[in-house]
């Protein structure tokens, strides 16, 4: 049976003028519009589409790539509103995305980026989306995490204390500003990992990898800059952390890990006008 709101793959049982049917199980034949028809595809065969109803209400297929799909959230663009109903998110696919007013968290204006969940209203079989988030994300992980797992975070909104994140599509955690190498935007998807879980079950959360390839990985661009710098930059522990993020696009933290490491492994002097290279590069 084709599922609503994400992507299946059917069978195409015949083409038409308007395009191909294919088999939706108990949904019946679904329409693909003869626009969307890829080159090669033949009755018989299968095809990858995405699923969804019209503004007509009738079951379509799309070989267009949705930016989320039914259970999964993203940060989507506001293209449109209507006071009376919601406002419309450009989600990639022809027909925009409705976010009925029920399901808003707070106004928003065209143009504006708003981090929702894709979900399917099981009366009416419509996907929609829906920016009340506190009560679709779980709020505690319990044992789904260790620290220093891999996970893949979406920024949902900024705090004094930091940025507010989606965690693996599932649960919410705290990036502190601390740990943020710059500035991010809401709706943006990027890499981290746990680094701590607190007693009531929320995650603190760092940028980037875990462990020794994460402070390695600073290391290295602060190496390369010594070197475009003939061995010598006027930054250390007591530098202010604008200037080093300005300089180095990582957090101060990450800074002095970094320097940390390099300074055991003999690399660089520290001092107090700054860091050098121990062994520069020369000209030729």
């Amino acid at each position: 049976m084709a599922l609503l709101g994400k992507r299946n793959l059917l069978t195409i049982v015949r083409g038409a003028p308007p395009g191909f049917y294919l088999d939706g199980g108990s949904h019946g034949e679904i329409l693909l519009p003869g626009r969307y028809i890829p080159p090669g595809a033949t009755p018989g065969g299968k095809i990858d589409v995405f699923v969804y109803r019209d503004s007509e209400d009738r079951l379509v297929a799309t070989t267009q790539k949705a930016l989320a799909s039914v259970g999964e959230f993203a940060g989507l663009k506001v293209v449109s509103t209507n006071p009376r109903i919601g406002v419309f998110l450009d989600w990639g696919l022809d027909k925009d995305l409705m976010l009925p007013i029920r399901e808003m968290s707070g106004p928003v204006n065209v143009g504006d980026v708003v981090v929702v969940q894709v979900a399917l209203d099981p009366q009416s079989d419509r996907v929609f989306a829906s920016a009340r988030l506190n009560r679709r994300l779980e709020i505690t992980p319990l044992d789904t995490y260790h620290a220093g797992d891999a996970v893949k975070l979406l920024v949902m909104s900024e705090s004094p204390l930091g940025y507010n994140m989606i965690v693996n599509d599932a649960h919410r955690g705290l990036l502190y500003h601390s740990d943020v190498p710059g500035p991010l935007q809401i709706g943006q998807r990027i890499e981290g990992y746990v680094r701590s879980i607190r007693p009531d079950g929320k995650l603190d959360l760092a940028a980037g990898r875990a462990g020794y390839r994460r402070v390695g990985s600073f290391a290295e661009q602060i190496i390369a800059a010594l070197e475009a710098a003939g061995g010598r930059l006027p930054y250390h522990d007591n530098s202010p952390p604008e200037a080093i993020r300005e300089t180095f696009g990582m957090s101060k933290k990450a800074f002095k890990q970094a320097i940390g490491a390099l300074f055991r492994e003999r690399k660089i002097f520290i001092d107090p006008n700054g860091i050098r290279l121990v062994n520069p590069v020369k000209d030729r």
